[in-house]
């Protein structure tokens, strides 16, 4: 069973930095796969943008590479990958200068003025004030134009609000798109539907029923050459404030008003603005900071994050935090957040636990009674597993066991799973802000994360070393088994 394919109305997208990283390994293997499955209309133009000299077929010879590097072989063909490619141009221009702004105005106004523009800044933050500048003095702002920011928004509220502010001067709050791509994925969005399309969980979903939260973004690498970037952010910055933020904010929303964009984003911002605050009070008692030594990696021995800066560092590359909601229906609940470099495994999930039974009516020997649980994978394999206690077959007595549910998106739809980006580039065109972060979200989160980052300063908290290939240092494990509860490792 697949899902139909809808087309969007006809467009360019203009990729800065279209010859970058994130164009190569995300944003045109995530057309290609738009294009091939139909939802890219007849006439619609992609035109990668960059300081570098390049012609057009020369793009073309890099978005190939691309779609070859990152795309599995059996989504690709060659018809699909022609017509791919014949969309595609490439225009030099300084983004911070005046060569190339002409050439690309005239390109566009090719288009037509009804024809929907969306620019993607996949370039470093430090210039998005100043090509969004270029945009409008460039006359290439109208109705129809859309503009993407990738993340980081901001190192602090301070910048993140000198950010926002540089747009908006040349966008209206209608045009911009903050992506965070985590809210891109199949089951961050089935998280909704399971709540406010079933009345299994939605009536649960409080203090009364739920014990507590975790929230667990693992990834298997390293820094290698990226560390020295990366010691100017660490992981509270590059995950927790953006993609676990939102995340928490995502379970622990109230039911919005409809399914809109403004109405799921009001009810995020109450959550942000209802977090318990994290100072210098309590820092040391709810969050861990971690940093990973050498160890093993999933190809064998592999160094220590100051092996790869080449230098001594405090910067955490793990981060483990207890969260509170302060709010009528989450008081009590803690969230566990855990986020690290070289962990175990790569995988992302949200658990949630309900609390134990009241009381337990079988006698001892029909085995351990586990609280239930459910378990949202985002990454890899997209699915939900629901885990229940029920009655091991058999003629030997009652005797229970923890089973689950299982849900995976791939197996139930037989179809390919879309990637993130792919959703979300085309609800750039459609203007469907549900999945992008609103002005105020990004501001509020920064608002919480700030203190803590001050709190680390002010108590001079130092990062505990953990093995690669480990979980994360000590503290961690005690920050969660303080209150009786263990981590859920993903599988």
């Amino acid at each position: 069973m697949t899902g139909q394919q809808l087309t969007v109305d006809l467009f360019d997208y203009v990729i800065f930095g279209g010859g970058g990283d994130l164009a190569e390994r995300k944003l045109l293997p995530a057309l290609y796969h738009r294009d091939r499955d139909g939802s890219i209309p007849n006439g619609a133009r992609i035109i990668g943008v960059s300081r570098t000299e390049r012609s057009d077929d020369d793009y073309k010879i890099f978005a190939r590479k691309a779609i070859e590097a990152h795309v599995a072989p059996g989504d690709m063909d060659a018809e699909s990958i022609q017509r791919f490619l014949s969309r595609l141009h490439y225009m030099s221009v300084d983004a911070t200068g005046t060569t190339g702004w002409k050439e690309l105005k005239a390109l566009l106004d090719k288009g037509g003025s009804d024809r929907i523009r969306a620019f993607y800044l996949a370039v470093a933050p430090t210039i998005f004030g100043a090509i969004a500048a270029k945009l409008k003095t460039n006359s290439l702002v109208n109705g129809n134009t859309r503009v993407v920011i990738e993340k980081p928004i901001g190192r602090d509220l301070k910048s993140a609000k000198t950010l926002n502010a540089e747009i908006a001067k040349h966008f209206s709050e209608d045009q911009i798109f903050r992506i965070d791509h985590y809210l891109g994925k199949e089951t961050v969005q089935n998280l909704m539907a399971l709540r406010f399309a079933n009345t299994l969980y939605d009536p649960v979903w409080n203090s009364t029923f739920i014990d507590h939260v975790q929230i667990t973004v693992a990834e298997s690498v390293g820094l290698g050459s990226r560390a020295g970037y990366y010691d100017t952010s660490g992981a509270l910055r590059d995950m927790i404030q953006n993609h676990l933020v939102q995340l928490l904010a995502l379970v622990a929303l109230e039911p919005p008003s409809a399914f809109k964009a403004d109405a799921i984003r009001d009810e995020k911002l109450k959550v942000l603005r209802a977090l318990k605050p994290i100072n210098a009070d309590n820092v040391s008692q709810v969050t861990v900071r971690g940093q990973y030594r050498a160890g093993a990696g999933e190809d064998g021995a592999v160094k220590g994050y100051l092996e790869d800066l080449n230098g001594p560092s405090d910067t955490e590359t793990f981060v483990s935090l207890k969260v509170e909601v302060n709010n009528w229906r989450w008081a009590g609940v803690p969230f566990y957040l855990r986020t690290g470099k070289r962990m175990p495994t790569r995988g992302s999930e949200i658990v949630i636990t309900f609390k134990p039974i009241p009381m337990s009516i079988f006698e001892g020997s029909s085995g351990r009674i586990f609280q239930n649980r459910l378990v949202l994978r985002l990454q890899p394999g997209e699915g939900v597993k629901q885990w229940l206690m029920i009655k091991n077959p058999g003629p030997g007595g009652m005797k229970l066991r923890q089973v689950a549910l299982d849900m995976s998106f791939a197996e139930e739809f037989e179809a390919r799973q879309p990637d993130a980006y792919e959703r979300l580039l085309m609800d750039v065109i459609r203007r469907d802000q549900s999945l992008f972060m609103r002005r105020d979200e990004v501001e509020a989160a920064w608002e919480w994360v700030d203190p803590i980052l001050k709190a680390w300063t002010d108590t001079e908290q130092r990062v505990q070393g953990y093995a690669s290939g480990t979980w994360g240092p000590s503290g961690a494990v005690a920050l969660i088994e303080r209150d009786g509860r263990t981590w859920h490792e993903p599988e």
